[in-house]
């Protein structure tokens, strides 16, 4: 896999366009470049940011942040690949952290607005 750059630390414990909204979003996992460590929502999602980045940059690669959880998704090439290089920490959101999260964003009929 290249464009992955292992010192990069992940830019917060959530989704960061989604953090700036106005208001706030939410999302249901996170994903984290593995080349500038953006941590963005998955596809999943209402927002799509994860995706949403790796078109706009081009940084194709991302990592899973969810807890337990190691494997790596290139966009280009639509591929999993089960494990890959350590990337700088924390590896994944904080546990305390709810799914779909932030806890107090996530409406009640959450499970209408996901992508499939």
């Amino acid at each position: 896999m290249d464009g992955i750059d292992p010192s990069a630390p992940p830019s917060g414990p959530g989704c960061a366009e989604c953090e700036a909204a106005d208001p706030p979003g939410w999302w249901v996992h996170l994903r984290r470049c593995a080349r500038c460590g953006q941590v963005g929502c998955c596809d999943s999602s209402p927002s799509q940011h994860a995706s949403a980045h790796a078109a706009a940059t081009g940084h194709h690669v991302v990592r899973s942040y969810e807890p337990g959880e190691e494997w790596f998704w290139d966009y280009t090439e639509q591929t999993m690949y089960e494990q890959g290089p350590e990337l700088a920490a924390p590896a994944h959101r904080p546990l305390d952290q709810g799914v779909p999260g932030p806890t107090d964003r996530v409406p009640r009929d959450w499970r209408r607005h996901l992508n499939r």
